[in-house]
């Protein structure tokens, strides 16, 4: 004899369906094959992307090979052509420090874990580590336009996906009841200002690629603006 199954106890995942012989038989709901990753596990993986990414762009460095009996002259003038390269590294890692800023701007104000926002993050972190392949890139090709062209492609792409990330993070309700408004519209402009600059530094870049190199440095002053505009 089958015994009715009772809701007394019943989880929060299973739900009773009535079956055509009559008798209650336990189903499994559709949320209970959805992945559930705490939301701190999330953001420490993205720190550890984050310096996976700084790291590779550092180990891109090339060291020259200095013999011993080099002059303090000949030393110099091996160092001073390093400068190239360290320039495009210390910009780059300036590039993704505003990635991780913004990033963790973003997520101190999400409530809780979406599986939705999971698969955006792992997409955006994915272009995180393109990000330090294309440095690598502009480091070693650094007075080729097209190096720079896609370095600041995938910036512009890298970017958007974050600013998309909020507004969904909106959209969904995901962010603390207990943000400010101005802060909401704020971060909005804040993120979305970052492909329009890499945009126009493309475009200058067709006209001076020394000017598009260090363009997007406009950001600090407008950054500043925008924090200004929307302080409540």
């Amino acid at each position: 004899m089958i015994s009715k199954v009772t809701n007394s106890n019943k989880h929060p995942l299973i739900e009773l369906n009535r079956s055509y012989t009559g008798f209650e038989l336990p189903v499994v709901s559709s949320k209970a094959f959805t992945p559930k990753i705490k939301l701190e596990h999330i953001v420490a993986f993205s720190d550890a992307i984050f310096a996976f990414a700084l790291t590779l762009m550092a180990l891109n460095i090339d060291i020259p090979d200095l013999a011993l009996d080099l002059s303090e002259q000949q030393l110099t003038e091996r160092l001073y052509e390093m400068i190239p390269h360290l320039e495009s590294y210390i910009l780059s890692f300036f590039i993704i420090a505003l990635f991780w800023v913004s990033y963790h701007q973003i997520f101190n104000h999400i409530k809780e874990s979406y599986i939705s926002m999971v698969y955006l993050n792992l997409v955006f972190l994915l272009l995180i580590t393109i990000l330090s392949i294309s440095t690598s890139l502009a480091i070693s090709f650094e007075k080729y336009q097209i190096s720079y062209l896609v370095y600041y492609l995938d910036v512009v792409v890298t970017s958007t996906l974050l600013m998309g990330i909020w507004w969904y993070a909106l959209r969904i309700d995901a962010v603390s009841e207990t943000l400010h408004p101005y802060f909401k519209k704020g971060m909005l402009v804040q993120l979305g200002i970052i492909p329009i600059v890499f945009v126009l530094a493309i475009g200058i870049s067709f006209i001076n690629l020394n000017v598009a190199q260090y363009f997007w440095l406009i950001l600090i002053p407008i950054n500043i603006y925008v924090r200004q505009r929307f302080k409540h």
